[in-house]
């Protein structure tokens, strides 16, 4: 089994974040996963590479979270990480786009994340302010005017829609 589908087997198995297990799992998860950011992102002209059990041990992380932080960042790098294959001798590299980053932890809704102090230094607030509004547009869904019977076709015809296209609908 890989490391990957070890954390996630263990995740999943913790999903359920209303169970007092369940709750304490994830906020030592994310404050460890916090910790890391907080590191990475106050000196980012210097991307980290190691072995992912040398970077585990880095960021004082067991092997099994540092995967799950290596999945949760794998999509805002460069060049991803073979994370569906990786073991712990696997050379992994930290190197990520800043507002990729920045807009996957707004996908997220991971406020401890996009909130930290880092980001001050890294992104202007109008530029955050965009990444996050440009995220949440991506999610939103507009629905076309409904056309009613008796209004005119949306094809250009003339004829009353119930007429035209709407006769087969």
């Amino acid at each position: 089994m890989s490391l990957l589908s070890d954390w996630r087997e263990f995740a999943y198995q913790q999903h359920d974040d209303r169970t007092s297990d369940g709750k304490k799992f994830w906020q030592g998860y994310f404050a460890k996963e916090q910790a890391v950011y907080e590191e990475i992102l106050a000196d980012p002209d210097h991307p980290v590479s190691g072995t992912v059990a040398e970077l585990a041990e880095k960021y004082n992380m067991d092997l099994n979270y540092f995967t799950g932080y290596l999945d949760g960042i794998n999509d805002s790098l460069k060049t991803p990480n073979p994370i569906e294959e990786m073991d712990e001798n696997t050379l992994v590299n930290l190197d990520y786009d800043l507002e990729k980053l920045y807009y996957n932890m707004c996908a997220a809704r991971a406020e401890w994340l996009y909130n930290l102090p880092q980001w001050d230094d890294l992104l202007t607030e109008d530029r955050r302010h965009e990444i996050f509004l440009e995220q949440r547009k991506a999610n939103t869904v507009v629905k076309p005017p409904k056309v009613g019977r008796n209004d005119p076709c949306p094809c250009g015809s003339g004829k009353k829609y119930k007429k035209c296209c709407g006769r087969n609908a």
